[in-house]
């Protein structure tokens, strides 16, 4: 996929139409624009991003956020915050597909990047 050149985007509705689980919306110099679906009883999976600050942004579905050893319910209309250096996980705990868009500060994946599932972005990494 070519990323957008848009500079103004429906990122919300763009999330919300979203079934992959990484879509690399756009990559500039310092930061990155994602999407990702996670389907029911599902995970992001527990990682760590030394050099990159990244916020989670939820706009469909509920689920558990761990990051550090706080752990905490996240649903629609929610935004996590995940400090370089910082174990993180997200776990979809309700039906349907949990929705997010997510800013990697500065890039994490590579421009273009689209992962159909996570053993898809597992294998790729």
């Amino acid at each position: 996929m070519s990323e957008t050149q848009k500079l103004s985007l429906p990122v919300v509705t763009l999330a919300r139409e979203n079934e992959e689980f990484r879509k690399v919306l756009w990559t500039g110099d310092k930061t990155q624009l994602v999407l990702m679906a996670i389907p029911e009883g599902g995970e992001i999976g527990g990682e760590v991003h030394d050099g990159h600050d990244q916020l989670l942004y939820f706009v469909a579905g509920s689920g558990l956020a761990k990051i550090g050893d706080v752990e905490s319910n996240i649903a629609d209309g929610d935004v996590s915050i995940v400090p370089s250096g910082t174990f993180h996980n997200f776990r979809n705990t309700g039906s349907g597909m949990l929705k997010l868009f997510t800013t990697y500060s500065p890039p994490e994946h590579a421009p273009g990047t689209e992962h159909e599932t996570k053993a898809e972005a597992d294998a790729d990494e």
